[in-house]
């Protein structure tokens, strides 16, 4: 996910998750290239997106979509990035935005395939004019979400047997995570953080999906529950001092500098539990903004913090 605005981001997750199946026709003559997995097979079909042969330029304009690419063995196959895509290092940033997409720059790379996570301006049909193969990797609203786009690009790419690896370890870890939580007779609560603002996210979001796995109670939710927010609510202080929450998670700490002093020296602030417990955690921006497979790292930070509190 790109990292700007909260009211930005909230509306780029609440994006609905487009379900997506994979199937591939095979055909005799086709033999896997250097690299791709042992089952590859060209042609291939992605809901309405068939690529006739493997993607060698690959242009990622989705932070998200360039992790999964990664992860799953299409590094070397990726060309160009976007101007958020920060991880791993090794991909190839460039100053194509996600955000604000311009076909003619995007078409300047020559790619054979471009994934994207927005469709601004619609730029999907821009590029489909050119004759350029797009695949739409919307914002995730479950894990379901993650797993299926994951493998859903290693179809496309030719690594379908190493997005499936992804996708058990993701399972496996995130199963054994939530297995070894503590048992508690009452639920703790939690305010996460999207920016100062006190924008946040409830249960019915990607984000708050993970904080319900690790047992938590999300203090936003009867701010949106008839839904008009997207899950996304901004709430004011007095809210969340008179919530209490135990724990406050931040979601903020690279793009607005946020951390558990800024929390602490809030006006009214003193008195909520999360602050008294010194339970007010840090995360990665960046890994608290994206639904690839790093969510495990975001869901093992949670676990860790509620895990130091006795049962």
């Amino acid at each position: 996910m790109f990292r700007r605005t909260p009211r930005l981001f909230a509306a780029t997750l609440a994006v609905a998750a487009l379900a997506l199946g994979a199937c591939a026709e095979k055909t005799a003559d086709d033999t896997p290239a250097a690299g791709a997995s042992s089952s590859a097979v060209f042609p291939v079909t992605v809901g309405s997106l068939t690529l006739e042969k493997r993607p060698e330029k690959i242009v990622s304009l989705s932070p998200t979509a360039t992790e999964m690419l990664f992860a799953i063995g299409a590094g070397e196959q990726v060309t160009a990035v976007d101007d958020n895509s920060n991880y791993p290092a090794e991909a190839p940033k460039s100053d194509l935005s996600g955000y604000q997409p311009n076909a003619e720059a995007i078409a300047g790379k020559s790619p054979d395939l471009v994934v994207l996570a927005n469709d601004t301006n619609k730029i999907v049909d821009q590029l489909t004019a050119l004759k350029i193969p797009v695949f739409h990797t919307p914002a995730a609203t479950t894990l379901d979400d993650s797993y299926r786009q994951i493998t859903d690009l290693g179809a496309l790419t030719g690594h379908a047997d190493q997005a499936a690896d992804v996708t058990r370890r993701m399972k496996d870890d995130i199963a054994k995570l939530v297995a070894d939580l503590p048992q508690r007779s009452e639920k703790l609560t939690y305010f996460h953080e999207l920016g100062p603002e006190l924008y946040t996210a409830t249960s019915k979001t990607f984000i708050g999906s993970l904080y319900t796995m690790a047992g938590l109670e999300n203090i936003a939710d009867p701010a949106d529950a008839d839904g008009k927010n997207g899950g996304y609510p901004q709430l004011s202080q007095e809210v969340i001092v008179k919530a209490d929450p135990d724990f406050v998670f931040l979601a903020d700490t690279k793009c607005c500098q946020q951390s558990a002093e800024t929390v602490k020296a809030r006006s009214g602030w003193a008195a909520v539990t999360a602050v008294k417990n010194n339970q007010i955690v840090a995360l990665d921006d960046d890994i608290a903004s994206r639904w690839g497979p790093r969510v495990v790292d975001l869901l093992r930070a949670i676990i860790d913090a509620v895990a130091k509190v006795p049962a």
